[in-house]
C-alpha cells in the first residue's frame, strides 16, 4: 500500500488515485496531466522479474508509478526535460514511499547516453510527443506544447538513444500515432530494434485507429507478431472489459 507521506502541494497541483496498490500521483491542473495512452502502454510493456526499466520523457513520473504496481522491476527510472514535472514526479515517488525503487533523473532524452551506463536497462519505455508540425503553436515554451510537440526532441533522438541505453536482447515500448507508422519501423529498422509486437488501439469498433502500442527487441530477429485490436469504448463514456482490467477497477 502507499505510504501515508506528506509532502507539500504547490498551487494548482493534485492529487489523483492510481487504483493500483493504492498509489497516488501529483498532478498540476494548468499543465499537461497524464492520458490514457501512458496507462494502456503500462499494461502492454512486459517486464520481467528483477529488469531495469528506464522510462523516457517520464513526465510527472506516471509510467514508473504504474509499472512500478504491476510488474516485478527491480529499479525503475524516469528521465525528465521539464524540471516542474520533474519535481512533481519525484514527490509522487515520496508520496507512495518508493524512493528505494524509483528515482526521477532531470536531463534531456538527446543526452541520455551520457547520462547513463551504455547497455545498462532491460526495458526502455516511452510515450513521446507525437506531432511534427509546430505551426500555430503559440508559446512553444509552454509544458503542454512540449509534451505533445516535437519541440526538445524528436522520435528519431528518442530511438537512437534507446539504442544505445538497452542491453543486447532487451526490450522497448512506445505507444505513437499510426499515421507516423512507416516512419517509425524504418527508425526502428536503423537503429537495429526489431519490431516485434503491435496492437491498434480503436476509440470505437467503427472508428479509424488513434493509437499503436509498439514493441521493438534490440538485436532480435525479424518477426512481428500484431496482436488483436484493443476498442476503448463500447459506447460513449462506458470503457470495453478489457480497458477496465487495464486501469485496475
Amino acid at each position: 500500500m502507499a505510504s501515508e507521506n506528506k509532502v507539500p502541494l504547490k498551487e494548482n497541483e493534485r492529487i489523483d488515485d492510481l487504483e493500483r496498490n493504492g498509489y497516488r500521483i501529483i498532478q498540476d491542473t494548468e499543465r499537461f496531466c497524464f492520458g490514457m495512452d501512458a496507462v494502456l502502454l503500462s499494461g502492454f510493456a512486459r517486464v520481467k522479474a528483477g529488469a531495469r526499466v528506464l522510462d523516457m520523457g517520464t513526465g510527472t513520473g506516471i509510467l514508473p508509478l504504474l509499472l512500478e504496481a504491476k510488474t516485478d522491476a527491480r529499479h525503475l527510472t524516469g528521465l525528465e526535460i521539464q524540471e516542474d514535472s520533474a519535481d512533481m514526479a519525484r514527490r509522487s515517488v515520496c508520496l507512495n514511499g518508493l524512493e528505494d525503487k524509483i528515482d526521477i533523473v532531470t536531463g534531456d532524452i538527446k543526452e541520455a547516453g551520457k547520462l547513463f551506463d551504455a547497455a545498462s536497462f532491460d526495458v526502455i519505455t516511452c510515450n513521446p510527443p507525437y506531432m511534427t508540425d509546430k505551426h500555430g503553436l503559440t508559446n512553444p515554451n509552454d509544458a503542454k506544447a512540449i509534451a505533445r510537440h516535437e519541440i526538445l526532441c524528436t522520435l528519431e533522438d528518442v530511438i537512437a538513444q534507446t539504442a544505445k541505453l538497452l542491453k543486447p536482447g532487451g526490450n522497448f515500448y512506445m505507444v505513437h500515432r499510426p499515421f507516423r507508422l512507416a516512419e517509425i519501423m524504418v527508425l526502428l529498422h536503423n537503429y537495429r530494434l526489431e519490431p516485434k509486437r503491435m496492437q491498434l488501439v480503436y476509440p470505437y469498433i467503427d472508428k479509424e485507429p488513434n493509437m499503436v502500442l509498439l514493441e521493438a527487441n534490440r538485436g532480435g530477429r525479424p518477426r512481428m507478431t500484431v496482436e488483436k485490436p484493443l476498442i476503448v469504448y463500447s459506447k460513449p463514456g462506458v470503457y470495453m472489459p478489457e480497458i477496465y482490467e487495464i486501469y485496475g477497477y
